[in-house]
């Protein structure tokens, strides 16, 4: 028997299979989401229960160590221990395998027996990563009679850890079913995994873990009967914020006192010593068992002879209810999956009296809609997906500030982005789930606690001025004009900075033109009226720093507060460019250090109506400003609607036919979505080529970009030949087609979204064209017809005939700038492959050339312009024919 890489330590064993786990507040949401697909992966095939950590001592935390991806192996006891996911480590596969040291297996490979089943090329490895291929000494691994598993996700791959990418570091030694296996799987548990994992916790060998929101079971053999002896154990596992329903439909169990001997058991949670709901037996159907939270234990014990029917049930998870807890998760159903259509749930938090009732989302994705925010305690940061349209009319998430759905509205939200953290003004929220019958994504996960208002106590957090109340603490700030004093609760008297409301105006550093004084923090607050913006010029700028802006610096935002938007964070001696507010008010701040001091600066400001300042001029959007107007524009992958303000999500693939522009991923410049998979199908003038120039790149990176990535074909579909895959954050070289067609594939998963990408597209002309039997144009330019040709062209185009046939051109048009010895303007013919060949002619004026047949199977037509005067250019025909006795000759 070939044994595998299983721990041999009973200590590292998690007792009972519960595992508690915390998730480190650096991860996105849907990073989040992520481990908890690999958690229930686990539980789903295994006796393994993840559950959120309350006051266990043993637990693991999902954070960032220096090792990238990593975990100790089995449980290490005594408090907290870490589950590295690194950079580019938060994919699924990633997870399952890193959970699968947590709960007990070391690599495959290490196996003492390993050089049996497979070879290390040492050679191969990088350096300093020689250790992950030592092999575990006898007395740390227990097979418990499996065998070696080529298909494990504890497997390293062909290539791990190797100095480059097509070099192997580990390869099988045979064939199994007559082929060499493949290794290094990162898709699913192995059946080896599954077997292992339930030898090692003990898992009853009938029953399962039940994670659907619907189904049904029933004890082995029923409705013919059991067996004495037979244990069996079921794990209904559902949404956090749904609860289960169970029904029994039959029961014939041996009827004995207590239930002593054969019986049915529901426990109301996680584990077998979870709250007892009842132990049953006998042929008396149960009452209807409802859980309190998202778990329930049932398990099956038989060991008198007498044989029953069994029994059978079935389950269904509700969404909604009653929520009474200090504090807890709410997701929406089968979240981190997508939720189902024409759902609606309605949750009423309830917390003790004198708290409010705190709301933090972690995730959120529902079909995208426009996002309308109600109040002011909800933001909107980068996040979020649940299906967006107008008013968020299909798929949304609602929450009320109380206890009821009469109650005023906090908001609705929808789309790609999380809200903010929310606060009800009592000891109740009120949140409802709705999705429609159309598309589904995967919905949101959320935290709620109960939460105090320090700011709303008498003393005020002992704030003199102002106590800004924040979700678990608060702060204290001044008014303009004011700043902290050293106890950060007392102001005092700024020398600089202040409200100013007038529409023009000017400020300067304390001293000015003098240098100003150290540990100085000025704040001025330029507040126009409503639909007025704010332009700030500068007469004169030198402060302290570098590019880094370290030490002394001015810093500009729109907006009122310190976390508003940025223009810009400037120092040294470069005057800043004027700069003009996005909205009706600009906050300038100014500090300097104890060190070095400057002359500062000084500027003035001034303001002007523009439409767009006010509710973005109702554009979802982009509003343009335009001279007493205004317009609005939707980012790529989105399209305008009907009423010309909102965008709706459009289709993602696009047929682009002009001669340059630019293309971008889906809501460029902001976060693509996940899980996007758009087109451009790029088509020019015949005869010319594509080139596309990256101007940023900022994409999920991977070494063979696996994740999300641009994928290039030098052709009309992705059949084609591929031009390169990219990704990360490196801006790849301009690349050019062969043809005047070129396709163009981006996708992105489910885990990291970045901004994606923003490139230009023109036409080239020249290249290698093909002549075939079928006639195909050529075009001196790629806008003929339209405009002139370019002045300063040059373009070499080979044209190419099978092997026995010729080359036959015929031009259509020709309209060259007329010269008496074409030296400014011409077309030039060559009977072969390149320039050097023998030269058929030199053309321009307005005659068009005799028809020309190539000699061999090739021509080469060069085509050159000056800067100065152009004519409208030529079209040319050409096609493959059978070799002429007689050549054009130069006319």
């Amino acid at each position: 028997r070939r044994r595998r890489a299983a721990t041999s330590r009973p200590e590292r064993v998690w007792p009972n299979g519960i595992i508690p786990y915390m998730i480190s507040g650096n991860f996105s949401g849907s990073q989040r989401a992520i481990f908890r697909q690999a958690m229930r992966h686990w539980e789903k095939h295994t006796c393994v229960t993840f559950i959120e950590r309350t006051t266990e001592e043993s637990y693991i935390v999902f954070t960032y160590r220096p090792c990238g991806c990593c975990s100790y192996v089995g449980r290490r006891g005594g408090g907290p221990q870490a589950i590295s996911i690194g950079k580019n480590c938060d994919k699924f596969g990633i997870v399952v395998h890193e959970l699968g040291h947590v709960i007990g297996f070391w690599h495959e490979h290490t196996r003492p027996d390993r050089d049996e089943h497979v070879s290390i090329v040492r050679d191969n490895i990088q350096a300093g990563q020689e250790y992950n291929f030592l092999k575990m000494e006898p007395d740390e691994v227990d097979s418990l009679g499996e065998v070696y598993d080529f298909d494990s996700i504890m497997h390293y791959a062909r290539n791990t850890f190797s100095r480059g990418i097509f070099l192997d570091t580990i390869l099988p030694r045979y064939d199994v079913n007559g082929v060499r296996p493949a290794i290094g799987q990162r898709t699913k548990l192995s059946k080896g995994d599954i077997s292992q994992a339930c030898k090692l916790y003990k898992c009853a060998r009938c029953g399962e873990s039940l994670q659907e929101s619907t189904g049904n079971f029933s004890s082995p053999g029923f409705p013919i009967g059991y067996s004495a002896y037979s244990h069996c154990v079921w794990r209904i596992s559902v949404t956090p914020g749904e609860k289960i329903v169970l029904n029994f439909t039959s029961m014939d169990l041996f009827r004995s006192h207590l239930c002593w001997y054969d019986y049915v058991e529901v426990r109301d949670g996680f584990w077998r010593k979870a709250p007892l709901r009842g132990r049953f037996c006998g042929d008396a159907l149960p009452d209807t068992i409802v859980s309190t939270d998202s778990r329930l234990w049932v398990e099956f014990r038989s060991s008198s002879s007498w044989v029953g029917k069994g029994f059978s049930a079935v389950y269904e998870a509700v969404c909604g209810g009653e929520v009474e807890r200090d504090h807890g998760q709410i997701q929406s159903p089968n979240y981190p999956d997508d939720y189902q259509s024409n759902k609606m749930c309605v949750w009423r938090i309830t917390v003790p009296e004198s708290f409010n009732v705190g709301l933090s989302f972690q995730s959120f994705e529902l079909l995208f809609t426009a996002i309308k925010p109600l109040s002011s305690l909800s933001t909107t940061i980068p996040g979020l997906q649940i299906e967006k349209h107008d008013s968020c009319a299909y798929d949304y998430v609602e929450v009320r500030d109380g206890g009821s759905g009469s109650d005023p509205l906090l908001g609705r939200f929808c789309g790609y982005d999380k809200p903010g953290d929310l606060k009800s003004s009592s000891n109740k929220l009120w949140l409802k789930f709705v999705s429609d019958g159309s598309v589904n994504k995967a919905g949101f996960a959320a935290s709620f606690f109960k939460e105090m208002d320090e700011c709303s106590r008498p003393d005020r957090g002992h704030c003199e001025q102002r106590c800004l109340n924040t979700l678990g603490s608060y702060r204290c700030a001044c008014d303009p004009g004011y700043e902290l004093a050293a106890d950060r609760r007392s102001c005092q008297t700024a020398a600089c900075g202040g409200f100013i409301t007038s529409l023009n105006g000017s400020l300067n550093t304390p001293d000015w033109p003098g240098d100003y004084p150290p540990n100085k923090n000025c704040v001025w607050q330029l507040v126009a009226p409503t639909q007025y913006r704010i332009t700030l010029l500068f007469d004169g700028f030198e402060t302290e720093g570098n590019d880094v802006c370290k030490y002394d610096f001015v810093e500009v935002r729109s907006g009122m507060s310190s976390d508003s938007q940025l223009h810009g964070r400037f120092c040294g001696a470069e005057r800043p460019d004027a700069i003009t507010s996005l909205h009706n008010n600009l906050r300038i701040e100014f500090k300097s250090d104890n060190t070095v001091s400057k002359k500062g600066f000084k500027a003035h400001f001034f303001s002007d109506i523009d439409e767009c300042s006010k509710a973005n001029g109702g554009c979802q959007h982009e509003c343009v400003n335009t001279f007493g107007s205004y317009t609005c524009q939707c980012r790529s992958g989105f399209m305008l609607h009907d009423n010309k303000q909102d965008c709706k999500e459009a289709g993602c693939d696009h047929v682009v036919s002009s001669v340059s522009g630019t293309i971008s991923s889906p809501n460029w410049p902001d976060r693509y979505p996940s899980k996007k998979a758009c087109t451009w199908s790029l088509s020019t003038t015949p005869g010319h080529r594509i080139k596309i120039v990256f101007n940023e790149v900022d994409m999920e990176t991977h070494l063979e970009c696996a994740y999300d990535h641009l994928e290039i074909f030098d052709g009309k579909d992705d059949r084609t030949p591929t031009l390169g895959r990219f990704c990360g954050t490196k801006k790849p070289a301009a690349v050019v087609s062969s043809s005047n067609k070129m396709f163009l594939r981006f996708l992105s998963d489910n885990s990291v979204q970045k901004r994606g990408f923003e490139a230009s597209y023109r036409a080239e002309c020249g290249g290698n064209l093909k002549a075939g039997v079928e006639t195909k144009d050529l075009y001196s330019h790629a806008q003929f017809g339209d405009n002139n040709y370019p002045g300063g062209s040059d373009c070499l185009w080979v044209i190419t005939a099978e092997k026995g046939y010729g080359v036959e051109m015929i031009f259509q048009v020709f309209e060259i700038e007329e010269e008496a010895d074409c030296g400014y303007d011409y077309v030039e013919l060559y009977d072969g492959t390149d320039v050097k060949c023998p030269r058929l002619g030199r053309y321009c004026g307005s005659g068009a050339p005799e028809d020309v047949y190539s000699a061999g199977d090739a021509i080469v037509l060069k085509f050159h312009s000056d800067d100065s005067i152009s004519r409208k250019g030529f079209h040319a025909r050409y096609t493959s024919t059978k070799f002429q006795d007689t050549l054009h000759a130069s006319k």
